[in-house]
């Protein structure tokens, strides 16, 4: 039996949830793992990062086999991979086990986040699929502070004595119920042609690792020498595989990611606003939570409800953002990045005054995140929706692969050129974190002006606030 519309969206948003909050999750149980495994400070960093990367790496590679064959096959394998590595790594005896499984995750993230976002474009069309890709804004939202303070009460409650392990126990069932789900979803696929473009695949995927290992694990490694060199080969990398894409193409076969997506304006114009919005933001995720546990003192806990007003004004923010979005069409979004832009002033003047290092949580920094968050919620699901809009579902996948690699390589980018600014202030914190803010600044300011050539779209061709899907007879499988 095939699931309905909202039944397809619960299972969506679940598998959503879970891949999310497993970036998040693990963050305040690292010193208790530090503890029980013996693990150094490298298996430490790469217990977080490892899931981080492969990810990122494999995403569009996942979408595309989601369209070679079948977005539910893929989103169940994914999910299976995900809930068994999850198990294994509660299970891990040792840090080097920990780290393989988290590398395990991170393949099972890879394989079924696309499908999800490959669903939403397809097994929704007008109004519903506005209203799903809200849902899907504000399960983000949710999931990323879920991460922290869930992840924070978990170690704290010690459940069987088994400490930090439940942090990652936590998803067998959750996985267990979205595998179950997963087998009643649409069985669809974008083309007819089961073929991989292998070789692209592996020269994207090397692009990707040259340019995220270093980014990742550089300043923690203290920027050695063969940082830089990865970061050097990384463009090359780029270079051969678009020459290598270009030639597949030319042979009539289905390369890796289709040229011809970039050549619509508002994708190509979409991926690079995301790039700078996710760049921003990861960005003030990174430094907020330095200065408010290395600066201020906060448990990892406060710390993390600290973000609570952020992510309360994401997910109404997320859910509101159709009804705007059928009135103003694509304006949602300039509202949504201008208010991030007014919400990092509002805290870049906080921080500026001092104020951040009062007792307690001054109100003014509360109400600067609850702006950024709702800036935020309409400023994620609707760009998804538009950007995604006139990619043919032979492309679905890939597309959103490509989308949410975007955004992967941009929350790097954003953590360490903001991580970097900050931590170089040696001097008082309020002024170090001041000048982290002014780079994130800078990036809400770019993401608003970008919005320029994403709305021209909208002015010649008329408004996208309620897009149909496209026939393509190869959808079915």
């Amino acid at each position: 039996m095939i699931l309905s519309q909202r039944s397809t969206l619960v299972v969506t948003m679940l598998a959503t949830f879970l891949a999310v909050m497993d970036q998040f999750i693990i963050n305040v149980a690292l010193p208790a793992i530090h503890r029980d495994l013996h693990a150094t400070t490298a298996e430490a960093e790469f217990a977080v990062s490892g899931y981080a990367l492969v990810y990122g790496a494999l995403l569009i590679t996942g979408g595309r086999l989601g369209d070679l064959f079948g977005f539910r096959r893929l989103f169940i394998i994914g999910v299976a991979t995900f809930t068994l590595a999850s198990l294994g790594c509660g299970l891990a005896p040792t840090a080097e086990g920990l780290v393989a499984f988290r590398v395990l995750q991170g393949v099972g993230s890879a394989l079924f986040y696309p499908q999800v976002l490959a669903f939403l474009q397809t097994a929704f069309d007008g109004q519903s699929k506005a209203r799903a890709f809200s849902v899907f804004g504000a399960a983000v939202g949710l999931a990323s502070v879920c991460g922290q303070v869930l992840g924070g009460l978990l170690v704290s409650l010690d459940l069987f004595g088994l400490s930090w392990r439940p942090v990652f126990l936590i998803n067998v069932p959750l996985g267990l119920v979205a595998l179950v789900g997963g087998a009643r979803l649409p069985a669809s696929r974008g083309t007819a042609r089961p073929q991989l473009d292998m070789v692209g695949v592996i020269c994207l995927t090397s692009a990707l690792l040259l340019l995220s290992v270093p980014l990742m694990g550089g300043p923690g490694w203290g920027w050695p020498w063969w940082s830089y060199a990865l970061l050097g080969l990384a463009l090359p990398a780029v270079l051969v595989f678009v020459v290598w894409e270009g030639r597949v193409a030319r042979r009539g076969r289905l390369p890796l990611i289709d040229r011809g997506l970039f050549g619509q304006r508002v994708f190509a114009a979409g991926n690079g606003l995301a790039l700078a919005f996710f760049a921003g933001n990861a960005g003030l995720f990174f430094v907020l939570t330095l200065h408010l546990q290395q600066d201020l003192d906060y448990t990892p806990l406060r710390s993390g409800l600290t973000f609570a007003p952020l992510t309360l004004a994401f997910i109404v923010a997320s859910l509101v953002a159709p009804r705007i979005q059928r009135r103003a069409g694509l304006h949602v979004l300039t509202l949504g990045y201008g208010l991030n832009l007014l919400g990092t002033v509002t805290l870049l003047v906080v921080a500026l005054a001092g104020h951040s290092e009062h007792a307690g949580i001054p109100w003014a920094l509360l109400a600067a995140l609850a702006v950024i968050g709702l800036g935020q919620g309409l400023g994620v699901s609707p760009l998804m929706g538009a950007v995604l809009t006139d990619v043919p579902r032979r492309h679905a996948g890939a597309a959103s692969g490509v989308m949410e690699t975007t955004a992967q390589v941009g929350a790097a980018l954003g953590t360490v050129v903001v991580g970097l600014v900050f931590q170089s202030a040696q001097r008082h914190s309020s002024t170090a974190f001041a000048e982290a803010l002014t780079v994130n600044a800078g990036l809400s300011l770019t993401a608003l002006v970008l919005m320029v050539f994403v709305l021209r779209r909208q002015e010649h061709e008329g408004p996208v606030d309620t897009p149909t899907a496209h026939t393509d007879p190869g959808l079915l499988s």
